[in-house]
């Protein structure tokens, strides 16, 4: 039996795969028999699976590690921010909405994309859906990532013919699919004018814009993706008090305690019943 260790410094364990070493068993006049032989091919290629999970699971830790401040256990957390200017910008949900999210996310992000498949889906129905929250999605396309900025670029440009939020979804939805070529493929794929979008997606259009978020993020000390402020509305509609911060694809139960305690705050009726 051969012990292979694959560790990872950043949170200290080792995975330990034990790999089988196999003599193979001859017969009489010193081959092998055709069992056997199928037996080893079907083991060799089972520890090539693990093998390669095992490879994904330390590529996964290693983005965590790149996306977390690297003094993380040895700093409080960052201030909280009083209020958010929201003013101009898009968003998911009910105008009238007097609690939001806003939201600090990368396109090639993994935990983003947990996120978008397992939490989001619950908060829209519960509180989106429902006219209580509204959501504004702003960009932070990490440097480790070489197509968030692009996907980024092309979600705005989808916005322009009125489907932002649908190749948000179609981004996260196929994640490992960012290339310029897919993207724009995917722009077919929801309809747009691909003139239009193709011409939006080759330029600079929204340099400036996306630069603002990743300057604003840098301001608020968010470094990791998915990052969350969740608060109230004020009268005018541009300005979110802030109540809470989540960094990271919590499970839903954060974010409904968090929503369930902004909507109480500003209307004790409107909290749903959990």
């Amino acid at each position: 039996m051969r012990i292979k260790h694959i560790c990872n410094s950043v949170f200290a364990f080792c995975v330990v795969l034990a790999v089988p070493q196999i003599a193979p068993a001859q017969q009489q006049d010193g081959t092998v028999s055709t069992d056997i032989q199928d037996d080893i091919s079907m083991l060799k290629r089972d520890v090539g699976v693990l093998l390669h999970e095992q490879r994904q699971i330390i590529d996964e830790l290693h983005e965590l590690k790149q996306s977390l401040p690297a003094n993380m256990g040895t700093r409080s957390a960052p201030q909280l921010p009083a209020t958010l200017d929201v003013k101009g910008e898009s968003f998911k949900g009910d105008a009238p909405a007097r609690v939001a999210i806003v939201e600090f996310s990368d396109f090639e992000c993994p935990f983003c994309e947990g996120y978008e498949r397992e939490t989001s889906p619950q908060i829209f129905e519960s509180y989106l859906k429902t006219g209580k929250v509204k959501l504004f999605y702003r960009d932070l396309p990490l440097p480790m990532h070489p197509h968030a900025l692009q996907a980024a670029r092309a979600a705005h440009c989808a916005g322009e013919q009125g489907k932002y939020w649908e190749m948000h979804d179609s981004l996260f939805a196929k994640q490992n699919a960012l290339s310029d070529p897919a993207l724009l493929d995917r722009a077919k794929t929801l309809g747009l004018d691909t003139q239009k979008f193709g011409d939006c997606f080759s330029s600079d259009k929204y340099k400036d814009e996306l630069q603002k978020y990743i300057a604003g993020a840098r301001e608020l000390g968010v470094q990791a993706t998915p990052t969350f402020f969740i608060g109230t509305i004020d009268s005018s509609g541009d300005v979110v008090n802030i109540t809470k911060r989540i960094v990271g694809a919590k499970p839903y139960a954060d974010f409904q305690a968090a929503l369930d305690e902004a909507l109480a705050s500003k209307n004790p009726d409107a909290v749903s019943a959990h």
